[in-house]
């Protein structure tokens, strides 16, 4: 019993200062914003690794998702004969909840892995220790290209992830579901238009954005936390990178969760 409740205690404190380190991390990540001029190349290059190079894998991953998404739905709105509402349910779901959410948890285990794992070689090979020597902070030097860099690209994959999404429910629809395509398109630009407003400027487009903000900067600083922390040679490189992996796919619920209930229930819908 007593070995039970020292391993749990263990746990709980590690992951207490784990959180804790992040969260200093996050917050010195703000605080060096003001440097980001002189870190332009930086982000530029970590821009194109996290949003250009994986937009390939994006956009593959979101066209299927939405052709899932209205094949199953259709399938069970043609036992009422109102499988035309698919032109509505798909661009919806896409822009509130799985554009963001499938766009974040293809970035925690590209990008945020291979943050966790750079930085992590760089700890355990005590460069971080060297750069400090130096008088060069590792939070402006290494984190913060990286944070501003996925705070930037997730917003924007999520836009592509959810137009690339909604015209593959259109594509379903047109094919198995006897929707036409064009009026899929006309009523699912109606369907995020808000009431009374002429010009299309969907609140669940830009809640999902949102949340793809929130989420980007959140993979970026577990990522590089994780790295940061890492000790003990490839096997500390190797438990870094799963950290960074499995917290940030629990805080991108977390987040999504919370935002949710902030935008469409306490801030109403």
């Amino acid at each position: 019993m007593k070995g039970v409740l020292a391993l749990t205690g263990h746990y709980l404190w590690e992951n207490i200062q784990g959180g804790g380190y992040t969260v200093a991390v996050l917050l010195r990540t703000f605080g060096q914003l003001l440097f980001l001029p002189r870190k332009w190349r930086a982000t530029l290059d970590q821009m194109y690794v996290s949003g250009v190079q994986t937009l390939p894998v994006v956009l593959i991953v979101a066209i299927f998702t939405g052709m899932i998404v209205a094949l199953q739905t259709g399938i069970e709105l043609m036992r009422i004969g109102s499988s035309q509402s698919i032109a509505s349910i798909v661009p919806i779901s896409m822009c509130r909840e799985m554009g963001p959410f499938i766009t974040a948890i293809i970035l925690a285990a590209t990008v945020g892995s291979a943050m966790a794992a750079e930085l992590g070689t760089m700890s355990v090979s005590e460069e971080i220790l060297a750069l400090e020597v130096m008088s060069i902070d590792p939070v402006r030097f290494l984190v913060l290209p990286r944070v501003v860099a996925l705070a930037i690209m997730c917003p924007i994959l999520t836009a592509f992830v959810d137009l690339v999404g909604t015209l593959g429910g259109g594509i379903v629809g047109q094919i198995h579901l006897g929707v036409d395509f064009q009026f899929y398109l006309s009523q699912a630009v109606d369907a995020l238009r808000p009431p009374g407003q002429t010009i299309p400027l969907p609140k669940d487009f830009f809640v999902g954005l949102f949340k793809a903000f929130l989420f980007g900067v959140t993979i970026a600083v577990i990522g590089c936390s994780a790295g940061l922390r890492a000790k003990g040679g490839a096997l500390g490189v190797g438990q870094a990178v799963q950290k960074a992996v499995k917290n940030s796919v629990i805080m991108i619920i977390i987040l999504g969760y919370v935002a949710t209930w902030f935008f469409y229930f306490l801030g109403g819908s």
